[in-house]
Protein backbone atom coordinates (compact mmCIF):
# COMPACT_ATOMS: atom_id res chain seq x y z
CA UNK A 1 0.00 0.00 0.00
CA UNK A 2 1.44 3.58 -0.45
CA UNK A 3 1.69 6.01 1.59
CA UNK A 4 0.21 8.83 2.22
CA UNK A 5 1.74 12.23 0.95
CA UNK A 6 1.27 14.69 3.21
CA UNK A 7 3.31 16.93 1.54
CA UNK A 8 5.56 17.93 -1.47
CA UNK A 9 8.87 20.37 -1.05
CA UNK A 10 9.82 21.40 -4.25
CA UNK A 11 13.68 23.18 -4.63
CA UNK A 12 15.21 24.72 -7.50
CA UNK A 13 18.83 24.25 -7.39
CA UNK A 14 19.86 27.49 -8.87
CA UNK A 15 23.35 28.09 -6.67
CA UNK A 16 25.66 26.47 -4.54
CA UNK A 17 23.06 28.05 -1.67
CA UNK A 18 20.06 25.54 -2.38
CA UNK A 19 19.96 22.94 0.70
CA UNK A 20 18.82 19.71 1.54
CA UNK A 21 18.62 18.05 4.37
CA UNK A 22 21.20 15.59 5.33
CA UNK A 23 19.31 13.10 6.75
CA UNK A 24 17.24 13.15 3.32
CA UNK A 25 16.39 9.27 2.14
CA UNK A 26 17.78 9.69 -1.34
CA UNK A 27 21.22 11.04 0.02
CA UNK A 28 21.56 8.16 2.93
CA UNK A 29 19.92 5.30 0.64
CA UNK A 30 19.87 6.37 -3.02
CA UNK A 31 15.51 6.01 -2.27
CA UNK A 32 14.69 7.78 -5.30
CA UNK A 33 14.42 8.65 -9.05
CA UNK A 34 14.97 11.00 -11.54
CA UNK A 35 14.57 11.65 -15.10
CA UNK A 36 16.80 14.17 -17.27
CA UNK A 37 15.62 15.97 -20.58
CA UNK A 38 15.93 18.21 -22.70
CA UNK A 39 14.79 21.73 -23.36
CA UNK A 40 14.30 23.33 -26.18
CA UNK A 41 12.26 26.71 -26.57
CA UNK A 42 10.74 27.39 -23.32
CA UNK A 43 9.88 23.94 -23.66
CA UNK A 44 9.88 20.14 -22.44
CA UNK A 45 10.63 17.89 -25.08
CA UNK A 46 8.68 14.62 -24.76
CA UNK A 47 7.32 15.81 -21.16
CA UNK A 48 4.43 13.62 -21.15
CA UNK A 49 7.26 10.20 -21.41
CA UNK A 50 9.34 11.72 -18.55
CA UNK A 51 6.08 12.21 -16.72
CA UNK A 52 5.14 8.79 -17.22
CA UNK A 53 8.58 7.37 -16.10
CA UNK A 54 8.13 9.30 -12.85
CA UNK A 55 4.91 7.85 -12.08
CA UNK A 56 5.63 4.18 -12.88
CA UNK A 57 8.88 4.85 -10.83
CA UNK A 58 7.05 6.12 -7.90
CA UNK A 59 4.22 3.44 -8.25
CA UNK A 60 6.62 0.51 -8.66
CA UNK A 61 8.91 1.73 -5.68
CA UNK A 62 5.95 2.41 -3.34
CA UNK A 63 5.73 6.26 -3.53
CA UNK A 64 2.98 8.03 -2.97
CA UNK A 65 1.30 10.22 -6.37
CA UNK A 66 3.29 12.87 -7.27
CA UNK A 67 1.27 16.81 -7.13
CA UNK A 68 1.80 16.90 -10.90
CA UNK A 69 -0.33 20.56 -11.20
CA UNK A 70 2.25 22.11 -8.68
CA UNK A 71 5.30 20.39 -10.35
CA UNK A 72 4.52 21.07 -14.02
CA UNK A 73 3.42 24.68 -12.52
CA UNK A 74 7.26 25.14 -11.37
CA UNK A 75 9.06 23.36 -14.19
CA UNK A 76 6.87 25.84 -16.44
CA UNK A 77 8.68 28.88 -14.95
CA UNK A 78 11.72 27.01 -14.20
CA UNK A 79 12.12 26.22 -18.11
CA UNK A 80 10.32 29.36 -19.84
CA UNK A 81 13.27 31.35 -20.29
CA UNK A 82 15.89 28.70 -21.78
CA UNK A 83 16.52 28.19 -25.11
CA UNK A 84 18.79 25.06 -25.22
CA UNK A 85 19.27 23.28 -21.76
CA UNK A 86 18.90 20.15 -19.71
CA UNK A 87 15.94 20.23 -16.82
CA UNK A 88 16.59 16.93 -13.92
CA UNK A 89 14.13 16.31 -11.80
CA UNK A 90 15.31 14.40 -9.04
CA UNK A 91 12.31 12.85 -6.77
CA UNK A 92 12.91 11.51 -3.10
CA UNK A 93 10.89 9.98 -0.18
CA UNK A 94 12.30 12.68 1.72
CA UNK A 95 13.24 12.39 5.65
CA UNK A 96 12.01 9.48 8.10
CA UNK A 97 11.96 6.14 9.41
CA UNK A 98 13.92 4.43 11.05
CA UNK A 99 16.82 3.27 8.85
CA UNK A 100 15.86 1.19 5.67
CA UNK A 101 12.43 1.11 7.37
CA UNK A 102 9.90 3.69 5.59
CA UNK A 103 8.67 6.70 6.94
CA UNK A 104 4.83 6.70 8.54
CA UNK A 105 4.16 9.64 6.61
CA UNK A 106 6.06 10.38 3.60
CA UNK A 107 6.84 14.07 2.43
CA UNK A 108 8.84 14.08 -1.06
CA UNK A 109 11.75 15.93 -1.74
CA UNK A 110 11.29 17.41 -5.44
CA UNK A 111 14.79 19.28 -6.81
CA UNK A 112 14.49 20.21 -10.41
CA UNK A 113 17.97 21.68 -11.41
CA UNK A 114 18.59 23.53 -15.23
CA UNK A 115 21.85 23.27 -16.79
CA UNK A 116 23.56 24.03 -20.14
CA UNK A 117 23.02 22.09 -22.79
CA UNK A 118 26.38 19.64 -23.69
CA UNK A 119 27.97 20.80 -26.36
CA UNK A 120 29.97 17.76 -27.73
CA UNK A 121 26.10 16.16 -29.04
CA UNK A 122 26.53 17.84 -32.20
CA UNK A 123 29.57 16.51 -33.00
CA UNK A 124 28.28 12.73 -32.01
CA UNK A 125 25.42 13.64 -34.12
CA UNK A 126 27.66 14.75 -37.09
CA UNK A 127 30.55 12.29 -36.99
CA UNK A 128 29.21 9.18 -35.12
CA UNK A 129 30.26 7.55 -31.57
CA UNK A 130 33.24 5.23 -31.21
CA UNK A 131 32.62 2.87 -28.48
CA UNK A 132 34.16 -0.09 -26.50
CA UNK A 133 33.02 -2.44 -24.50
CA UNK A 134 32.77 -1.64 -20.70
CA UNK A 135 34.98 -4.20 -18.46
CA UNK A 136 32.36 -3.65 -15.93
CA UNK A 137 29.31 -5.73 -16.12
CA UNK A 138 25.34 -5.14 -14.46
CA UNK A 139 24.28 -7.06 -12.04
CA UNK A 140 20.48 -8.66 -12.42
CA UNK A 141 17.72 -7.22 -10.44
CA UNK A 142 14.22 -7.43 -12.16
CA UNK A 143 12.69 -5.54 -9.37
CA UNK A 144 14.46 -2.32 -10.55
CA UNK A 145 14.84 -2.85 -14.23
CA UNK A 146 13.88 0.17 -16.51
CA UNK A 147 13.72 2.18 -13.58
CA UNK A 148 16.21 5.46 -13.59
CA UNK A 149 16.64 5.27 -9.49
CA UNK A 150 18.97 6.93 -7.40
CA UNK A 151 21.69 3.84 -7.16
CA UNK A 152 23.86 4.84 -9.81
CA UNK A 153 26.79 3.15 -8.36
CA UNK A 154 27.47 0.78 -11.65
CA UNK A 155 27.47 3.78 -14.10
CA UNK A 156 30.05 6.05 -12.11
CA UNK A 157 32.21 2.74 -12.34
CA UNK A 158 31.38 2.41 -15.80
CA UNK A 159 32.36 5.75 -16.44
CA UNK A 160 35.50 5.78 -14.62
CA UNK A 161 36.69 2.87 -16.52
CA UNK A 162 36.56 4.48 -19.51
CA UNK A 163 38.85 6.75 -18.66
CA UNK A 164 42.51 6.80 -20.84
CA UNK A 165 40.40 4.21 -23.11
CA UNK A 166 40.04 5.42 -26.79
CA UNK A 167 36.32 6.11 -27.11
CA UNK A 168 33.12 8.53 -26.57
CA UNK A 169 31.19 5.66 -24.68
CA UNK A 170 31.24 2.03 -24.07
CA UNK A 171 28.89 -1.23 -24.34
CA UNK A 172 27.49 -2.46 -21.27
CA UNK A 173 27.57 -6.27 -20.78
CA UNK A 174 25.74 -8.49 -18.33
CA UNK A 175 26.78 -11.14 -16.65
CA UNK A 176 25.43 -13.51 -19.76
CA UNK A 177 27.59 -11.10 -21.64
CA UNK A 178 24.08 -10.01 -23.39
CA UNK A 179 24.51 -5.81 -24.90
CA UNK A 180 21.89 -4.28 -22.75
CA UNK A 181 22.70 -0.50 -22.73
CA UNK A 182 25.78 2.13 -23.27
CA UNK A 183 26.86 4.39 -19.99
CA UNK A 184 23.96 6.83 -20.21
CA UNK A 185 22.36 5.55 -23.55
CA UNK A 186 19.88 2.85 -24.91
CA UNK A 187 21.13 0.94 -27.83
CA UNK A 188 18.88 -0.18 -30.52
CA UNK A 189 20.25 -1.97 -34.39
CA UNK A 190 18.84 -1.73 -37.69
CA UNK A 191 19.38 -5.22 -39.58
CA UNK A 192 17.54 -5.99 -42.72
CA UNK A 193 15.02 -3.25 -42.14
CA UNK A 194 13.82 -4.38 -38.55
CA UNK A 195 14.54 -2.62 -35.60
CA UNK A 196 15.85 -4.62 -32.62
CA UNK A 197 16.83 -3.55 -28.98
CA UNK A 198 17.93 -5.42 -26.03
CA UNK A 199 15.92 -7.00 -23.68
CA UNK A 200 15.61 -4.92 -20.50
CA UNK A 201 13.56 -7.56 -17.95
CA UNK A 202 17.08 -7.75 -15.82
CA UNK A 203 18.73 -4.52 -15.73
CA UNK A 204 18.53 -1.36 -17.66
CA UNK A 205 16.81 1.26 -18.11
CA UNK A 206 14.23 1.92 -20.67
CA UNK A 207 15.04 5.62 -21.63
CA UNK A 208 12.77 8.45 -22.87
CA UNK A 209 14.01 8.51 -26.37
CA UNK A 210 14.15 4.53 -27.05
CA UNK A 211 10.16 4.92 -25.86
CA UNK A 212 9.52 8.00 -28.22
CA UNK A 213 11.12 5.66 -30.91
CA UNK A 214 8.77 2.91 -30.05
CA UNK A 215 5.53 5.01 -30.80
CA UNK A 216 7.05 5.33 -34.39
CA UNK A 217 8.17 2.18 -35.16
CA UNK A 218 8.45 -1.19 -34.73
CA UNK A 219 11.39 -2.19 -32.18
CA UNK A 220 11.67 -5.54 -31.58
CA UNK A 221 13.27 -6.19 -27.93
CA UNK A 222 15.31 -9.75 -27.29
CA UNK A 223 18.88 -10.62 -26.01
CA UNK A 224 21.90 -9.10 -28.61
CA UNK A 225 25.30 -9.94 -28.19
CA UNK A 226 28.21 -7.93 -29.27
CA UNK A 227 28.42 -10.30 -32.62
CA UNK A 228 24.97 -9.43 -32.87
CA UNK A 229 25.89 -5.51 -33.39
CA UNK A 230 28.47 -6.26 -35.34
CA UNK A 231 26.52 -8.13 -37.89
CA UNK A 232 23.88 -5.23 -37.68
CA UNK A 233 23.29 -2.56 -41.03
CA UNK A 234 23.92 0.14 -38.52
CA UNK A 235 23.62 0.46 -34.38
CA UNK A 236 22.62 3.83 -32.57
CA UNK A 237 23.27 4.84 -29.14
CA UNK A 238 19.67 7.21 -27.67
CA UNK A 239 18.67 9.32 -24.94
CA UNK A 240 16.96 12.03 -24.36
CA UNK A 241 19.52 14.94 -24.86
CA UNK A 242 21.24 13.44 -27.93
CA UNK A 243 18.20 11.91 -29.13
CA UNK A 244 19.51 8.48 -32.03
CA UNK A 245 23.42 8.48 -32.62
CA UNK A 246 25.25 6.51 -35.12
CA UNK A 247 28.09 4.37 -33.74
CA UNK A 248 31.09 4.82 -35.93
CA UNK A 249 33.43 1.93 -34.58
CA UNK A 250 32.65 -0.84 -31.98
CA UNK A 251 36.07 -1.75 -30.87
CA UNK A 252 38.24 -2.65 -34.61
CA UNK A 253 34.92 -2.72 -36.56
CA UNK A 254 33.72 0.22 -38.23
CA UNK A 255 30.71 1.73 -39.72
CA UNK A 256 29.56 3.89 -42.08
CA UNK A 257 28.13 6.70 -40.23
CA UNK A 258 26.43 8.79 -43.61
CA UNK A 259 24.81 4.97 -44.49
CA UNK A 260 23.40 4.90 -40.87
CA UNK A 261 22.13 8.11 -40.36
CA UNK A 262 20.21 7.36 -44.16
CA UNK A 263 18.83 3.65 -43.02
CA UNK A 264 17.18 5.30 -39.95
CA UNK A 265 15.99 8.31 -41.99
CA UNK A 266 14.38 5.80 -44.63
CA UNK A 267 12.63 4.24 -42.08
CA UNK A 268 11.37 6.76 -40.26
CA UNK A 269 10.09 8.33 -44.01
CA UNK A 270 8.38 5.19 -44.90
CA UNK A 271 6.30 4.77 -41.35
CA UNK A 272 5.15 8.50 -41.93
CA UNK A 273 3.44 8.11 -44.84
CA UNK A 274 1.85 5.00 -43.66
Amino acid sequence: MQNKTLSMQTILITDKNSQISYADRGLNYGDGFFTTAKIGAGQVEHWPLHKARLIESAARLGFPEINFQALEQQISEAVALQQLGVLKVLVTRGVGGRGYALPSECHLTILLTVSDYPTHYAQFANDGVRVNISPIKLAAQPLLAGLKTLNRLEQVLIKNSMQGQDCDDVLVLDYNNHVIEASAANVFVISQGRIFSPLLTQCGIKGVYLQSLCDKLAVEFKHLSVDDLLQADAVFICNSLMGAVPVSRIAEHTFNVVDSQLILKELLAKEAKC
